[in-house]
């Protein structure tokens, strides 16, 4: 939709829990919210769970670690960024109770009256999208097919800070880990970062769905930041990966963290490192939550392959990209179904 200048202006749209919670178990869900054809054939439920790993942090990140202590998680880390793009750590610093309290917080409003929720709009004045806020994804176009989930806003309970602080540890741990494997200087990545680098939480909820063979909580996409934590629901999964044309299940453990690459490293690595194509499916029966806390570079700075990484064997496979105009272009590119790092490749 556009405004009388021309501007584009954002869809406003019913939470997806409060359309969830007017179906009937037959019926089918609105035409808005098809994204899957139903037919099951090469949009087909995955049967198989990604083989990703699950390395030990504290191994990994042990201060002068050089033998057996630090080598087996650092290779299982090297060979999983180079094919599947994502993987679980344990003893990452976070308690239990933490992360509990994280998905208490998040089901206690989702589970609120509408008009409390909606205090909380991430539309200023029912016309102006902010990334922080209740209900939806920014909805550039009437036409556009719909994600099944609602998003929380990031401002409303303390335990966020504890949570963030931790999950800024862990990824204070990886961003050196990283660098080696690459034989670049270990605060490449962090130098990199710059004095504004981006940090945002999105907590989503996606509501149970009659037809999940037709609607997705998110349809395909890589995320467009460096890095991205997330904390899934010990209970119910959803998330999937692509690899090689099959949607794989990502798996599931409680009380871990799944780290999954962006873009942003992808280009900076020149695709030695993959940022994965995902999606969350939908259930038929049981609510789903999950809380990811994105990291994403200064968006006033540029980045490039490292030049470490580029000779006349490996010339540069990703243009200079500027953090901001390279994020601004996301969500039109997935409301036309496209991955926005297709505008970085040369």
């Amino acid at each position: 939709m556009e405004s009388a200048g021309g501007e584009a202006r954002p869809v406003m749209l019913p939470p997806v829990q409060e359309l969830a919670g007017q179906l009937g178990a037959a019926d089918d869900v609105p035409a808005r919210y098809i994204a899957r054809t139903g037919a099951g054939n090469d949009d087909r439920k995955a049967t198989v769970t990604a083989p990703v790993p699950t390395i030990d942090l504290a191994r990994l990140c042990q201060p002068g670690g050089d033998g057996e202590a630090s080598e087996a998680p650092a290779g299982a880390l090297a060979d999983t960024l180079q094919s599947w793009g994502l993987f679980l750590v344990t003893n990452h610093g976070m308690e239990a109770s933490l992360m509990d309290a994280m998905m208490d917080a998040s089901r206690e409003f989702f589970r609120q009256p509408l008009q409390e929720k909606q205090k909380h709009s991430n539309m200023i004045d029912g016309k102006h999208f902010q990334l922080e806020g209740y209900r939806n994804d920014w909805v550039p176009s009437e036409k556009q097919v719909l994600h099944w989930t609602d998003l929380w806003p990031t401002c409303l309970r303390d335990v966020l800070n504890d949570f963030t602080t931790k999950c800024t540890r862990v990824k204070d741990c990886l961003l050196p880990e990283m660098a080696k494997l690459l034989e670049l200087d270990d605060d490449y990545f962090i130098d990199q970062f710059g004095g504004k680098a981006d940090a945002y939480a999105r907590f989503s909820y996606y509501p149970p769905c009659t037809r999940p063979d037709l609607a997705l909580g998110l349809k395909p996409h890589s995320d467009c930041s460096f890095v991205t934590l997330l904390m899934v629901d010990n209970s119910v999964g959803g998330l999937q990966v692509l690899q090689d044309g099959v949607w794989y299940d990502v798996p599931t453990r409680p009380h871990t963290l799944l780290i999954n690459l962006g873009d942003q490293i992808e280009i900076m690595s020149n695709g030695i490192f993959k940022g994965p194509v995902h999606r969350v499916v939908t259930n038929a029966e049981k609510e789903r939550l999950s809380v990811a806390l994105f990291y994403s570079i200064d968006p006033e700075r540029e980045i490039w392959p490292a030049d470490k990484l580029i000779d006349e064997n490996h010339p540069a496979l990703y243009k200079k990209v500027k953090i901001k105009e390279y994020i601004a272009g996301l969500y039109e590119h997935v409301a036309r179904g496209e991955m926005v790092i297709e505008t970085a490749k040369i």
